[in-house]
């Protein structure tokens, strides 16, 4: 089995900066993509940002320019930089991994407990 564990989350006001960090453990031959959902209360989670192996990156446009996600592929570790946060980024982060748990096995989706991200006024 695969554990993501995350941390980071709190109470920041408007303008302010989070890091998130999620560290992926257990049965993992390889991570295809590394990624953070959010879901605020009462909408659908949604992705927020997403990055392969290689580095190649994708963001939700509401985060573009704020948000910055990266990897250490060694350390199976996903961070999201959280900067400019405004009002609207409060919600629950998610840390999702698609993990291959065997060279020629299928990609397996695994997420981890979340962490809340507050943005006070």
């Amino acid at each position: 089995q695969v554990q993501l564990v995350e941390s980071g989350g709190g109470l920041v006001q408007a303008g302010g900066s989070l890091r998130l960090s999620c560290a992926a453990s257990g049965s993992i031959f390889s991570i295809d993509v590394m990624g953070w959902y959010r879901q605020a209360p009462g909408k659908q989670r949604e992705l927020v940002a997403s990055i392969l192996t290689g580095g190649s990156t994708s963001y939700a446009d509401s985060v573009k320019g704020r948000f910055t996600i990266s990897r250490d592929n060694a350390k199976n570790t996903v961070y999201l930089q959280m900067n400019s946060l405004k009002l609207e980024d409060t919600a629950v982060y998610y840390c999702n991994a698609l993990v291959r748990t065997t060279s020629s096995g299928p990609v397996f989706s695994f997420w981890g407990q979340g962490t809340q991200v507050t943005v006070s006024s």
